[in-house]
């Protein structure tokens, strides 16, 4: 899974086999290696964040830190985006 940064033990990442069709940008998030049905945050156009699920249970104080994190690095994120999937749609 192309894993996008760190932020202390918490990976951010795109999940690589993304059903045809692609689902509009997002990233998911967990501690540790990548994993099935983890937590899944959109990016929005104006590159703000929007929490999908919280499935990997990660505290709602550590959450939001990364949040702000993802938020402040969206346009990298968009980017790697569009490298790795040659395409971009967004949720909102």
């Amino acid at each position: 899974m192309p894993r996008v940064f760190k932020v202390g033990s918490y990976w951010v990442y795109f999940w690589a086999n993304e059903s045809g069709p692609l689902e509009p940008i997002h990233v998911h998030i967990c501690m540790g290696a990548p994993q099935a049905g983890a937590t899944k945050v959109w990016i929005t156009q104006a590159g703000k964040c929007y929490l999908c699920n919280n499935n990997s249970r990660i505290p709602s104080t550590t959450l939001n830190n990364i949040m702000k994190v993802i938020e402040a690095r969206s346009q990298e994120i968009i980017d790697k985006w569009v490298a790795f999937f040659c395409q971009v749609r967004f949720y909102c």
